[in-house]
């Protein structure tokens, strides 16, 4: 696959919001409000790109490297907007380096137009819920790497690592308690949205297919993912879990999502060199 493969134009607007999220991750700290702003011009460009690229005449782009774009493109925006309230120097750092490999891959990996015709007008809804979703708790999983970096930091006596900016932004977060609160509100935003995408799937699959639910890859693992973050909420509720048990389940159910509809797609498009429309 080659760069051709996409309008110049949105190549050009790809390329510059990444060059504007690696100059936002790595300015001092100090910068905020030129952070600020080009952490926003990035997402602006970004966004803008996304939107013109995906949505066609009476058709939708899909494929690994779009749906892993607009994932990170909602998480910057997430991030951009928890920044404004606390300082979250560290997810910066993990956030938009991640974004800026995101926002070229279409231009790379394009995938397939999928044609809208003859699908519900709720269909595209679907999909939207689905990108939420996958986006929320993709943030969730960076804030669990953050918590589990800030704990062991706690416990590290070793001072030579304080020096560095990465150490440094980690000395900056909240206090572990507010990461945690913040950790807990994302899965319960991400696990309602997951289910909404599960039930809207069972429909759309019913409708497509014949069938309320087939067993596909992405299916059993996205089933998989859902029952993992269910578990954690309900240990949460009933059972006080935190700590290294919270982090745990919120890194294996994203990794197990991410390998129900990336992972799929990337073996697809990439490996096999087959259309997953």
């Amino acid at each position: 696959m080659t760069w051709c493969k996409l309008p110049g134009m949105y190549i050009y607007f790809f390329v510059l919001a990444a060059l504007c999220y690696v100059t936002s991750a790595f300015l001092p700290s100090e910068r905020r409000t030129w952070i600020s702003v080009g952490t926003l011009a990035g997402w602006l460009l970004h966004g803008g790109a996304l939107w013109s690229d995906m949505i066609g005449n009476g058709t939708l782009r899909v494929g690994f490297a779009v749906m892993l774009s607009s994932t990170l493109w909602i998480s910057v925006a997430a991030y951009w907007l928890e920044n404004r309230n606390f300082t979250l120097d560290g997810l910066r750092i993990l956030v938009l380096p991640c974004a800026a490999v995101a926002v070229v891959l279409p231009a790379i990996f394009p995938g397939d137009m999928m044609s809208l015709e003859g699908k519900s007008a709720l269909f595209p809804w679907h999909i939207a819920i689905a990108t939420l979703a996958y986006s929320t708790l993709t943030i969730a999983a960076f804030h669990a790497i953050l918590m589990a970096l800030q704990e062991s930091k706690l416990h590290a006596r070793l001072t030579a690592q304080k020096t560095s900016l990465f150490a440094l932004a980690i000395d900056r977060l909240p206090a572990l308690l507010t990461m945690e609160k913040l950790l807990f509100r994302l899965i319960g935003f991400g696990f309602f949205l997951l289910t909404l995408t599960v039930l809207s799937g069972v429909f759309f699959s019913e409708e497509l297919f014949g069938e309320a639910f087939r067993f596909t890859h992405k299916n059993v693992f996205t089933m998989l993912s859902w029952v993992l973050f269910g578990v954690l909420l309900t240990g949460r509720k009933w059972r006080g879990w935190r700590g290294r048990t919270a982090l745990s389940f919120t890194l294996s159910g994203f990794t197990t999502l991410l390998l129900a509809y990336v992972g799929s797609r990337f073996v697809f498009e990439v490996l096999l060199h087959r259309s997953f429309v």
